[in-house]
């Protein structure tokens, strides 16, 4: 297994040429961002690349939460090991067309804290974008830790003109610090896409009918009062955990549930806005 360079180096220019040079090959860059822990932002990141790399595309999937890297688990890959080329870091293939990168694969036990100061987690993720073989992709997804902090600045800084995709519950507490990933990543010139309202009801396994745990409305007030897009809703389904937890994407075991259908929803709204913004769709 590839080791990380944890040691602050004065090659910072030579760095930031590689991590250009790679993103150059990467049609599309899309931050999954939210204000807090706990509002499924993993979740929406994992089944939002798996649905694109389904469809054709070629995704790729970052997963920066450095303190808790948990995408390898819900893909099911998080026995898989890192190769180094002579080309750089080969990142783990999910699936025929989505290749994953994680710190889950740098930290040898599962259990093992990363104690890192803001400096390191910056060298690591510029090393995740500019040693990483990404290769040419349509699509590079990145899972962000919640908050604004350093992996989220460092992230901004390194991907210019980047889009981010804000992922909220409709409960009032989550909304507050979802207005103010929308203002961080509107000063660091990221192109807002719009907002996803997780949890927008629990589907009752019995009955079937929807029952707001976290009030219902939030997110798509919030997308009107900021005038930036909403994306759609995301019922709670107790399948979604099971699968999560078993590795398995969501979309792919279930792919008629309410949930799923929501995604792929979301999904081609994304998709018709980045063609509006004038990127275009593959082909």
């Amino acid at each position: 297994m590839p080791k990380m360079n944890t040691k602050p180096d004065k090659s910072y220019e030579n760095r930031q040429k590689k991590v250009r040079e790679r993103i150059e090959k990467i049609r599309h860059k899309i931050v999954i961002m939210s204000g807090k822990g706990g509002v499924g932002k993993t979740t929406v990141a994992t089944n939002l690349a798996f649905s694109l790399s389904v469809q054709g595309y070629e995704v790729g999937l970052l997963d920066v939460d450095i303190h808790g890297p948990n995408v390898p688990k819900m893909l099911g890959i998080e026995n898989h090991r890192l190769m180094m080329e002579k080309e750089g870091i080969t990142p783990v293939v999910a699936s025929p067309r989505l290749k994953v990168i994680s710190m889950a694969y740098l930290i040898g036990e599962k259990d093992t804290p990363v104690i890192w100061r803001g400096p390191l987690k910056m060298q690591a993720i510029q090393q995740f974008l500019g040693d990483v073989v990404w290769g040419d992709l349509d699509y590079l997804i990145v899972d962000l830790p919640p908050g604004t902090g350093d992996e989220p600045l460092s992230i901004a800084q390194l991907i210019p003109r980047a889009h981010a995709v804000i992922v909220t519950t409709p409960q009032e507490v989550a909304l507050l610090d979802a207005r103010k990933c929308i203002n961080f990543a509107k000063q660091l010139g990221m192109n807002v896409l719009g907002i996803i309202e997780n949890m927008s009801g629990l589907i009752c396994p019995h009955c079937g009918k929807a029952i707001n745990l976290f009030k219902e409305g939030g997110g798509e007030k919030t997308a009107g009062d900021f005038r930036i897009p909403f994306l759609g809703k995301v019922a709670i389904e107790p399948k979604i955990v099971e699968t999560g937890d078993r590795g398995t994407p969501f979309i792919l075991e279930h792919p008629d549930s309410p949930a799923s259908k929501a995604f792929e929803e979301i999904v081609g709204t994304i998709i018709s806005l980045l063609k509006e913004k004038g990127r275009g769709e593959k082909g």
